[in-house]
């Protein structure tokens, strides 16, 4: 399978290169147990049928439900299935000759006829209601740059398209009559985007296609996408009441009705015939009885000759992410492709600590004490987190959330008892790994798509410093305290500061901070487009009774002083973190030497180290490159070159990092100096 295409380096070690495999299962598997097919997608029905579309291509199952026939064998991929009015043919969107074409097929199988033959992408969006003709919507009218779509038909048993006379027409259905179309004008960037209320959101339009008058059911903002009919009635998916639901409205009463209650996930499509509605929603078909109200969801089965889903080896070198070091350095903890893997630093092998295709595994950390990995699990249908040993053997511990969100971020403190994490709602928790309770001690109040908190342990396992965002929309450095709950704000606000990290000595908190953010906070004003943010590095001095690490300096001749006793062995001893909130923003200094530059990824090494990427002015250029700054020496030096993730070990002492894949093939790079 080759070299590993985004390798990574071990400071004090060979260089290692890995081949990480993973066996994958196959949904063949999931039917031959007996269990129905998700992911069913595009449904359409007719009085006996339902077909939709599944792993790229078109199917057919009886109305109730059963076992699916495969109705197209492509390698490439078919969609939008759509029944003729006497449901014995399916006409549909396919990329059989290198591009996005009309095809129809016997419900009964056999070989696809093509209908259209331009080289713009046709979209299948039903029939005429005399069943002559398909409608579908294209852009192949359109000038340069943007296609926009409008509605042609084209006649089943082949021959020239003719356009509808609606200028613009995106989605869109014909009456049982043929006397009018309810559609939906325009296209929009974010098909999925929940309870969007911008301008791409329009109403559905009803036009009578001899008069052109048009109606629309009651709308204020909302998002209302794929109109069908069943009779005089308009069906449509709508998100005004906060989920994606189906909705009704009754051409002859003007009654507008909502069908559908979900409340966990949004329906994603919609269509209607033989006197039912269909829609999937939650990787299943549900069948609607617009009469009763009532809906149901059809069991259906799936099985096939799929190739790329049978079980396999699957090289997942180059998705390795979320890098961790063991706390001496001897192993690597990765994660990839939702498996987690260790790998030795130069002797012994790969171990895939969760062997579980059939669950995502993410975010690993490992303990100081090197006893222990943690990672966040969905295998019991819920994200809970699993602690268990480093070597993979004993049974590992599940510990279930008190609220179940998606996480982010784990950090194990340096005594190993406690874990901190961050959730979707930008709250920081800090876990006691023994009883497996949380609770929140910190929180960003503002949810901007960056996820900037970046929680991190004091040496004493006693504080949790973070970014959190003021009111400003400028990040402002807050400590709090895991024992008292204490919480104290440490920068001002008038500067946007970032990624805290506690010095392994205990008497410092280093930070980025950015004095030009001014012009780019706010994040979806198109006037702070084009503004780079730029940060200098930090240190706070945490006690009045320590002096400066910056003081000037001068060589001076030490002396002897006949008291002298030197010290044998090292100190062992855990820091104890004091911080005199007193005066402590007199006390932030700049580090010198350091030029404001795109920072990111402050961590820290050993006593008086830190480690910071800065981002390339190159856009050609494809890694980070690392910077060390040390107290020792008050220099920052270029590192490394071409990073694209790394990771400090517990004790400080040893570095892993991972290069971006450029064009071409892996980096290779010279392993780096001590840390």
């Amino acid at each position: 399978m080759g070299r590993m295409p985004h390798p990574f380096r071990l400071a004090g070690a060979l260089a290692v290169v890995v081949l990480l495999c993973v066996v994958l299962r196959s949904e063949a598997d999931l039917a031959a147990a007996g269990e129905a097919t998700r992911m069913l997608r595009s449904p359409a029905v007719s009085a006996t049928h339902v077909a939709f579309g599944y792993a790229n291509n078109i199917w057919v199952v009886e109305r109730a439900g059963g076992h699916a026939r495969r109705l197209t064998s492509f390698q490439g991929q078919t969609t939008n299935p759509k029944f003729s009015p006497d449901g014995a043919t399916i006409a549909f969107s396919g990329d059989y000759g290198g591009n996005v074409d009309v095809y129809t097929v016997p419900v009964d199988g056999g070989e696809p006829t093509r209908l259209t033959w331009h080289p713009g992408a046709d979209q299948v969006q039903g029939w005429t209601h005399d069943g002559t003709r398909v409608l579908l919507a294209s852009g192949r009218a359109t000038a340069a740059p943007n296609a926009t779509p409008r509605f042609w038909t084209v006649p089943a048993k082949g021959g020239i398209e003719e356009p509808l006379a609606l200028p613009r027409g995106y989605q869109g259905k014909i009456s049982p009559d043929g006397r009018r179309i309810a559609y939906r004008m325009n296209s929009s960037w974010d098909e999925e985007r929940r309870n969007y209320r911008g301008g791409q959101n329009r109403p559905v339009w009803i036009v009578d296609l001899k008069t052109y008058d048009l109606v629309s059911p009651p709308w204020t903002d909302s998002k209302d996408v794929d109109p069908v009919w069943l009779g005089d009635t308009v069906f449509f998916i709508s998100d005004r009441d906060g989920m994606a639901n189906v909705w009704s409205y009754d051409t002859g009463t003007k009654a507008l009705t909502q069908r559908t209650k979900f409340i966990d996930y949004d329906v994603k499509s919609l269509d209607a015939g033989g006197g039912a509605v269909v829609f999937e929603q939650a990787g299943w078909i549900h069948l609607l009885d617009p009469k009763s109200g009532r809906t149901q969801v059809l069991s259906i089965t799936a099985a096939g000759d799929f190739p790329w889903m049978m079980p396999r080896f699957e090289d997942v070198t180059g998705r390795m992410t979320n890098l961790g070091l063991s706390a001496t350095g001897k192993r690597v903890v990765v994660e990839a492709r939702g498996e987690i893997f260790t790998i030795p630093a130069e002797k012994g092998d790969v171990r895939n600590i969760t062997n579980s295709s059939g669950s995502a595994e993410r975010q690993p950390a490992w303990s100081p004490d090197g006893k222990w990995i943690s990672y966040f699990s969905d295998k019991s249908g819920e994200y809970k987190l699993v602690i268990e040993s480093q070597d993979g053997i004993a049974a590992p511990r599940e510990v279930a959330f008190q609220k179940p969100s998606f996480y982010y971020t784990p950090a194990w403190s340096p005594d190993s008892k406690k874990l901190i994490y961050t959730d979707t709602n930008l709250n920081v928790w800090v876990m006691d790994v023994a009883t497996g309770q949380a609770r929140i001690v910190g929180n960003d109040p503002w949810m901007v798509p960056q996820r900037t908190l970046a929680p991190a342990w004091s040496p004493d396992s006693k504080w949790v410093a973070f970014a959190s965002r003021l009111n400003t929309l400028y990040r402002a450095i807050v400590v709090a305290n895991v024992e008292t709950g204490e919480k104290r704000q440490v920068t001002d606000g008038l500067a946007d500061a970032m990624f805290p990290v506690w010095d392994a000595s205990g008497k410092y908190l280093w930070f980025l901070a950015s004095t030009n953010f001014g012009l780019a906070s706010q994040w979806l004003d198109m006037t702070s487009y084009g503004f780079e943010e730029t940060f200098a590095l930090y240190l706070a001095v945490l006690r009045k009774s320590d002096p400066s690490p910056l003081l000037p300096e001068s060589d001076e001749e030490p002396g002897i002083s006949s008291g002298a006793a030197a010290k044998d062995g090292k100190d062992t001893t855990v820091p104890s973190v004091q911080i005199d909130f007193d005066g402590l923003q007199q006390r932030i200094l700049t580090v010198a030497g350091v030029r404001s530059r795109e920072y990111a990824q402050l961590k820290a090494g050993a006593a008086g180290t830190v480690f910071f990427l800065e981002a390339p002015t190159d856009p050609d250029v494809r890694g980070n490159t690392l910077h060390r700054f040390r107290l020792s020496d008050r220099k920052a030096i270029t590192y490394l070159s071409i990073v694209g993730e790394y990771a400090v070990s517990a004790d400080g002492k040893k570095l892993v990092y991972r290069t971006p894949a450029p064009q071409g093939g892996p980096h290779s790079a010279a392993p780096p100096p001590p840390p």
